[in-house]
């Protein structure tokens, strides 16, 4: 048997270590992480290769490390929670999902997802943003009023939410939740406690160029830099049209139409978000919005179902989890590419998404790397 994990590693920290050893300790089994690859979901480059993160996390005490599609890794919470659930449940072994979350508590977040799910706080969360709240906050404030403030408080945090719409995905299989209370800093948090620190804060001291060996098992030497890619994304942006962005995730109610003002008056993303955004749309849905258009994912593009496992890195009882797997596992991209199907569809973002990623540091990295980059072998 075995336990997942669903995460982005980036980079990998003192925090995720910890997550991994509470979850081996609690089940005393293998851990299969499925990862974010090129991009997260903050809508931002990764901070160092997939390659790498992989390989400190099979360092660390991962088994097995898969990648989830870019379609999903950009995603909004619902649809990245989804992925990372249809990769894990289509391993027979896998039986529990961990996941760090501030509340740690497997019955409050459940009880939260009843909230979440409950027809009067729909209605009523429709109604605020109706009146020009964005959802998080519209959601949080339904729930405080139908089911009281100590379930909203849960929905509070960004990887509580994460947390419940686990459980949601999680509700049609035999793979039970494990809640591990985050210890250390707060998610984003600019402060560091002890060996921890936010995966911002240390994405900020590497990318200052600083020492964070405190706070990761393994220092990341080969960093990106988000502002490397904006000209290619400005670009991008003058190249389309309101139709273009209305068939982007998360496009709606006219947002196509602010999108193309910005563009054409302002000369930097930031001051196109910053332009675009208002209460109903937060900053990281706009930066998911942009990382959408500069890798071409559309909304019907991230409703394909997963049909693969992409295989980043394993150790030797990593390697023998992948024959409990029920969907077509993918060693290589170039085999894997010639096939006629939604695997096609989804790993052909994966290798754009690499390959533009590759201009995000300061040596712009080679094209092509998915073709040659060789699995991790721990």
């Amino acid at each position: 048997m075995a336990v997942a994990v669903i995460s982005e590693f980036n980079p990998f920290h003192n925090g995720h270590k910890y997550l991994i050893e509470t979850a081996k300790k609690l089940t005393n089994e293998p851990v299969v992480a499925i990862m974010s690859g090129s991009f997260t979901q903050r809508g931002e480059v990764a901070v160092t290769d997939k390659f790498s993160r992989a390989k400190t996390a099979l360092e660390n005490g991962v088994d097995l490390v898969l990648e989830l599609p870019a379609v999903y890794a950009v995603a909004n919470a619902q649809c990245f929670a989804f992925g990372g659930v249809q990769i894990a449940k289509s391993f027979d072994c896998v039986n529990y999902l961990a996941f760090g979350c501030e509340s740690g508590n497997v019955d409050s977040l459940k009880k939260a997802l009843d909230a979440v799910e409950n027809p009067a706080v729909n209605e009523l969360t429709v109604a605020k943003m109706s009146s020009g709240d964005y959802y998080p906050r519209a959601l949080q404030s339904a729930v405080s009023e139908v089911f009281g403030e100590e379930t909203a408080e849960v929905l509070s945090s960004p990887n509580n939410i994460l947390a419940v719409e686990y459980l949601k995905n999680l509700a049609d299989t035999n793979i039970q939740p494990l809640a591990v209370k985050r210890i250390g800093t707060a998610h984003d948090s600019e402060k560091t406690s002890g060996e921890f620190a936010s995966a911002s804060l240390v994405r900020s001291i590497l990318r200052r160029n600083e020492n964070a060996e405190n706070y990761v098992p393994s220092v990341a030497h080969r960093i990106t830099f988000p502002e490397n890619l904006e000209r290619i994304m400005l670009y991008k942006f003058r190249m389309m049209c309101a139709e273009d962005f209305s068939f982007l995730p998360d496009v709606n109610e006219g947002l196509e139409n602010r999108i193309v003002d910005a563009v054409k008056n302002y000369n930097s993303v930031k001051e196109i978000i910053t332009a675009v955004k208002t209460k109903r749309y937060t900053h990281a849905r706009l930066r998911r919005i942009m990382t959408c258009a500069l890798l071409d994912i559309t909304e019907s593009l991230q409703r394909t179902p997963i049909e693969y496992v992409r295989v980043l890195g394993f150790t030797k009882s990593g390697a023998s989890l992948l024959r409990n797997c029920r969907l077509e596992v993918v060693t290589s991209v170039a085999k894997a590419l010639k096939s006629d199907s939604n695997i096609t569809k989804l790993l052909e973002k994966d290798v754009l998404a690499t390959d533009i990623a590759a201009l995000a540091y300061n040596d712009v990295g080679k094209c092509g790397n998915d073709y040659i980059e060789q699995i991790v072998k721990i």
